[in-house]
């Protein structure tokens, strides 16, 4: 059976919006959290972390707010993804549990930047929201046995996710310098202090993240100046190519 395309009106509004990917390094810094994720990111992307992330998210989206079956595309571009981690367990790409966690952080970072760069979700909106995200995930016909229905579901099941399953590792050492001061994409342009400011508090707890008084600070700034642009900007500013 042809999955339905996977965005909805809203997701596709949230997705594709560019201040989502202003908030991608919370997403990323848990996702280099992850043996599996972070070995795979070492061994087999030939580029720097936030030039792999530039095609794989753009990608993403466009795939998401796609109106055709794309779930051959995503187990063409991830089945050669396989390998061991730094214990010696094997990994690949497309294991459920993997998939749907990075999946996950995507969708965290999704509500999350809705909260800090706006729109912002009611109740109501964020439901509809994350069962758009469920349709989302359905899409890539990965296994779904182990996706949470709703959203109070989705936060009891990320909460335990980050709790377990995260650790530093030597890849996740090798690739944090990256990911607390991008250096490439529309990221590199954040303060230190935001991308810090961001970060889930389990990654804050894992990169020994030292609180800063001026790191809210700058993480406001950036979310003052980026609301006051998009008022005046045009959509195709707004909006990224991918999903328009």
């Amino acid at each position: 059976m042809t999955p339905p395309p996977a965005a909805g009106e809203l997701l596709r509004r949230h997705l594709g919006d560019r201040r989502f990917l202003l908030m991608l390094p919370r997403a990323v810094g848990l996702q280099v959290l992850h043996p599996a994720i972070a070995s795979a990111l070492v061994e087999h992307s030939p580029t720097r972390l936030w030039e792999h992330k530039k095609r794989a998210v753009s990608q993403m989206i466009y795939l998401a707010c796609a109106s055709h079956d794309t779930a051959a595309a995503i187990r063409f571009a991830h089945e050669h993804i396989k390998g061991h981690d730094d214990r010696g367990h094997r990994y690949h790409a497309l294991h459920p549990g993997t998939f749907l966690f990075q999946h996950a952080t995507y969708v965290d970072t999704l509500m999350t930047a809705a909260e800090v760069f706006g729109p912002p979700l009611t109740g109501e909106t964020r439901a509809q929201l994350y069962d758009q995200c469920c349709r989302w995930y359905r899409s890539y016909g990965i296994s779904d046995r182990g996706l949470p229905e709703t959203w109070p579901e989705f936060v009891a099941y990320f909460a335990d996710a980050c709790a377990t399953n995260l650790r530093m590792t030597p890849a996740a050492t090798e690739l944090a310098t990256q990911v607390l001061r991008p250096d490439a994409w529309i990221v590199r342009r954040l303060p230190a202090g935001a991308v810090r400011a961001m970060q889930h508090e389990r990654a804050a707890e894992l990169y020994d993240l030292a609180p800063r008084s001026g790191d809210a600070a700058a993480l406001r700034v950036v979310a003052l100046a980026t609301r006051a642009g998009f008022t005046a900007a045009p959509r195709r500013l707004r909006v990224v190519a991918q999903a328009r």
